[in-house]
């Protein structure tokens, strides 16, 4: 890949969170913090315009000590000109939410607590905080407000193409740990729905990777930055992922704008740790190709 087509990419990163000896106790470790290392080294052996980091950055944001390898990370996507643009996870405000916030602003000084949005390349990418807990009455309101007027100003700026949504917490996910959040569900689905460029819905939290489709829009979740793999719900009951046949335990994913849709690939760590691979493509059409298809 030349550089010109680097400046195209975009790529996403979710839980890259370093085990808690907790967790440890019921899921199983599978080098976890070296595949987590292994992805960060690759990133930069990319140098991708622009990296968006979907929560869950490091196990307890509170603890200084936690930071040290992404600090190290940071120095070098600026070395090498990535933009590092993320949201907050749960482990990032655990346990002492204020201090972990502090922690986390320090590094990504361009993050709002209640969402922000970032463009590259005619793609707008819309970051929301779903911590709702620690978000007062009057930020909740400010959040909602601002991310449907977000949305809505998107549909309207011709500088924009296409839109994608992020939060850290799935509003759809198989996982027996975590499931679906429905709370996303209620607050920032329906917008993302309503809208005539959204075309994906990228969360974390989940580790695992899984697709669906809901009213004619796709949710994606990326949580393989180096997590403890979570069991997955694989009874009748289940939710209809559509990657039900990809499961790896450690992936990133790349997004690239076609026009107006987006061209998908998730990147999965070989199992001797010697690189990547392909792991799963797809496409979403533009809304000209929508609107083109025959009811």
């Amino acid at each position: 890949m030349n550089q010109e087509e680097n400046k195209r990419e975009l790529l996403f990163l979710s839980d890259t969170q370093a085990p808690m000896w907790v967790e440890r106790l019921v899921l199983r470790t599978h080098q976890n913090t070296k595949a987590t290392t292994t992805i960060f080294n690759e990133i930069i052996r990319l140098k991708p315009a622009v990296l968006y980091w979907l929560g869950d950055i490091v196990s307890l944001g509170y603890r200084n000590n936690k930071w040290r390898i992404i600090d190290q990370f940071l120095a070098n996507c600026t070395a090498v000109g990535t933009a590092v643009y993320a949201i907050m996870g749960n482990h990032d405000v655990m346990g002492r939410p204020r201090k972990g916030a502090k922690n986390f602003q320090k590094r990504f000084p361009e993050h709002i607590p209640t969402g922000y949005v970032k463009v590259t390349d005619s793609i707008a990418v819309v970051m929301l905080n779903s911590n709702f807990s620690i978000l007062s009455i009057a930020d909740l309101v400010k959040q909602q407000t601002w991310y449907e007027q977000t949305l809505n100003e998107l549909d309207e700026d011709p500088a924009v193409k296409v839109v994608i949504v992020t939060c850290h917490h799935a509003p759809y996910s198989n996982s027996k740990l975590v499931g679906s959040s429905k709370l996303v569900q209620q607050r920032f689905v329906p917008a993302y729905t309503r809208s005539q460029k959204g075309r994906l819905f990228i969360t974390g939290h989940s580790h695992a990777f899984e697709r669906y489709e809901f009213e004619g829009k796709t949710f994606l979740v990326i949580g393989g930055g180096g997590g403890l793999r979570q069991p997955l719900n694989v009874s009748p009951t289940r939710l209809p992922d559509l990657a039900t046949d990809y499961k790896p335990l450690f992936h990133y994913l790349s997004v690239r704008r076609d026009d107006d849709g987006l061209s998908l690939t998730s990147y999965c760590l070989k199992n001797d740790f010697s690189g990547f691979s392909i792991g799963y493509q797809f496409e979403i059409p533009g809304q000209e190709v929508l609107d083109e298809k025959p009811d």
